[in-house]
């Protein structure tokens, strides 16, 4: 009778289903995790109740399993590949920059990689030393206002969106970080119900063109479509996002915009902007960041 898999043989044997589905044109990656490897160690780990650092090609941590343990898994890996649903929709979990955040159909699976730029701290170049009010536009699970709240101990941040779903699992993020005294949540048709000014906008708004989105994988087709459709160059939610944005801005305000793959678009639809493309580990074209002066003595469309 063969002996029960090990931990560490259990996430290579489904590394190798997640491949071979991949490979099959099956599966898709990039909501969490880019690759097989990392997606079969994250949903074994999950399924088990190990904690998600743990090294599996560590012998100190392999571990014999259960037949009942490894069916449990082999199931969940099946869901994966079969309902073509995303990881963090099983799990109902994602994690951004080591942070947890709860997650369902309701909001897009988070992993803006606007992310990174609050991390590190790359646009603090750019903030006015008293930047004390934050918006988190598009703000879906709530992930880059939760971020941007616990980067900087001293401001408030709101977060504006159109749907009510997501601000209701935003609200479950909020409570699980212990924010709710220093960040609120509003439905808001872009900035329409915006109150005040603000020094740092953040925005990972919906951008994807027209052919991108009948392209999109199953996966991502799971989302929210209100989150991820741009009209037909990407542009449309941004071209009024720029128009409004000034009024909503102190002069020393800064907008952080993700637009993913769509910077041919953004300088097509907006040639004279006076731009700062931040870099990212998704390169250096993904991220821009405008200044309030950059947008008020920019051209921008009618």
């Amino acid at each position: 009778m063969a002996s029960p898999l090990s931990l560490s043989a259990l996430v290579a044997l489904s590394a190798q289903q997640l491949e071979a589905a991949h490979a099959a044109g099956q599966l898709s990656f990039g909501q969490g995790t880019t690759n097989a490897d990392d997606e079969a160690a994250w949903l074994v780990l999950w399924k088990l109740g190990l904690p998600l650092d743990t090294d599996v090609s560590d012998a100190m941590h392999d571990m014999s399993l259960t037949t009942a343990q490894i069916a449990d898994v082999q199931a969940l890996i099946q869901q994966r590949i079969d309902a073509r649903q995303p990881a963090a929709y099983l799990t109902q979990e994602a994690w951004l920059q080591g942070v947890s955040f709860y997650i369902d159909e309701r909001a897009i699976v988070p992993r803006s990689l606007i992310a990174e730029v609050l991390a590190q701290g790359s646009i603090d170049p750019w903030l006015d030393p008293h930047t004390t009010r934050v918006l988190d536009l598009c703000t879906g699970n709530g992930s880059l206002g939760i971020l941007a709240a616990l980067a900087y101990p001293d401001i408030t941040v709101v977060g504006l969106d159109l749907s009510q779903d997501a601000l209701d699992v935003a609200r479950i993020n909020i409570e699980r970080h212990g924010l709710q005294a220093r960040m609120t949540l509003a439905v808001s048709d872009g900035l329409r119900q915006a109150k005040g000014v603000f020094d740092l906008m953040v925005c990972n708004p919906p951008y994807v063109n027209t052919h991108s989105m009948n392209e999109l994988p199953a996966e991502f087709k799971a989302e929210p479509s209100l989150a991820l459709a741009g009209g037909d160059d990407g542009m449309d939610f941004i071209r009024q996002l720029l128009r409004d944005a000034p009024a909503h801005m102190s002069k020393h305000a800064v907008l952080v915009l993700e637009i993913g793959h769509e910077r041919d678009h953004f300088e097509s639809a907006f040639p004279h902007l006076d731009v700062v493309w931040l870099s990212t580990s998704a390169g250096d074209d993904q991220v821009l960041l405008l200044t309030h002066t950059a947008l008020t003595q920019g051209a921008l469309p009618q």
